[in-house]
């Protein structure tokens, strides 16, 4: 097992959610609307990975900002089709797999308009990955598997 520290920026996003005492989807409209939410989000990730040489960081926007600011990484993408995500959130949040579907599609919409408008970055553009793996139909152990290997070569 390795012992590397992991960084969700999901999860920054949701505290950054809970300290302003809003759910996520009313955070993300307040962030839609305020680009100092994202950037604040997006320099904390920044700074994590200036001040940490082993780092796993996770982000929609982590391999973009690390390759804007000349940090060097090897960048992920890990993908799934939006049933198969769907799914996976629904069990995981306990809800239905409609409801889950399409807060996915909500805050991808909300996410790709905001990164557009606020850093020009489009976040269809996967031309800053390393690696890119479709986890639809492979166990997330698959997927360590395979980036390890890519990663120690």
């Amino acid at each position: 097992m390795l012992s590397i520290q992991c960084v969700i920026s999901g999860e920054i996003f949701r505290q950054m959610a809970r300290d302003h005492g809003l759910s996520l989807a009313e955070f993300g409209y307040l962030a839609e609307h305020d680009p100092s939410y994202d950037k604040m989000l997006d320099q904390r990730m920044v700074d994590l990975a200036r001040e940490n040489d082993n780092l796993i960081m996770e982000g929609r926007l982590t391999a973009h900002m690390l390759t804007e600011n000349g940090l060097e990484a090897f960048k992920v993408l890990l993908d799934a089709d939006p049933t198969e995500r769907g799914r996976r959130i629904a069990e995981r949040e306990g809800i239905t797999q409609e409801e889950a579907e399409a807060r996915v599609a909500e805050r991808e919409r909300c996410e790709a308009a905001r990164y557009i408008d606020y850093y020009g970055i489009d976040i269809t553009d996967d031309s800053v990955y390393d690696l890119k793996i479709n986890t639809t139909h492979i166990q997330a152990e698959e997927v360590a598997d395979i980036i390890l290997e890519r990663v120690t070569g």
